[in-house]
């Protein structure tokens, strides 16, 4: 049984091939699972373990761009409650706002923003999973924050933290809706995430999240954006993101 899952992000499903006695089934072959179609995410569920924890590697999400619903984004979130995982950490591709969180940074996000219009607790609420209303203080634990932040330093890998914005997508931000974000407290943008933590939070489990900062936003940088450029800078922080993955996975689950 999984102690604890990990949801790969754009460019970082390399990670999957880390999973020591590895089972890998498509998520085409889960009945109900809505498969990946963005570039980057490899779509299957990898179960085995990484340093000697028994854990669900997610290889590829679904986003709210793709056409899904945020019910349907939050599938496999609820999937990993269900199977008695209590904690989750979660990994993304996002662009950095913060110019302190320099192009292939690695951030601890330690709360988020949702602008994304979406959230998978609306309609009627499913008292098996979780409340009607819930708290979202500490959405993105602040225990496992702690020890994340404390391997990274063993490690000596640089672990920033910082607030992650969420917007529906699939276009990359404006200039002008960049300045927004930053006067609002934002030091990241993307296209994911924020729907599987409300999701996870509702059901009561634990979360952490890491987004690789893979390109500044627009304005911030003059270059223009791309999602291949996402992809090469995940592929570039590869080893230093793997080697601080399979340490602190051990911390997740305890």
């Amino acid at each position: 049984m999984p102690r604890a899952a990990l949801v790969l992000g754009s460019g970082l499903g390399g990670f999957a091939a880390e999973v020591e006695d590895a089972t890998k089934i498509p998520y085409a072959d889960i009945p109900g699972w809505p498969r990946s179609t963005a570039v980057g995410h490899a779509g299957e569920l990898v179960l085995g373990t990484v340093s000697g924890v028994p854990v669900a590697v997610l290889s590829g999400r679904v986003h709210l761009y793709e056409g899904y619903t945020a019910q349907q984004v939050a599938f496999a979130t609820r999937v990993m409650g269900k199977i008695g995982v209590k904690s989750i950490l979660f990994t993304n591709a996002a662009g950095g706002l913060n110019l302190s969180h320099g192009q292939g940074s690695l951030v601890l996000i330690r709360d988020h923003i949702n602008l994304m219009g979406e959230n998978p607790c609306l309609g009627p609420n499913d008292d098996t999973l979780g409340p009607r209303f819930f708290d979202m203080t500490d959405a993105y634990s602040a225990e496992l924050r702690s020890r994340i932040l404390s391997k990274a330093r063993e490690l000596g890998i640089p672990l920033h933290e910082g607030v992650y914005l969420g917007l529906k997508g699939p276009n990359f931000e404006t200039p002008a809706e960049i300045r927004f974000f930053e006067r609002i407290g934002a030091d990241l943008v993307g296209m994911s995430t924020v729907p599987e933590v409300l999701a996870a939070t509702h059901m009561g489990l634990r979360c952490a999240a890491i987004s690789c900062v893979t390109n500044l936003a627009a304005g911030i940088s003059a270059e223009k954006l791309s999602h291949e450029e996402v992809l090469e800078t995940g592929r570039r922080v590869r080893g230093t993101f793997v080697r601080l993955l399979k340490a602190i996975l051990p911390e997740v689950a305890r």
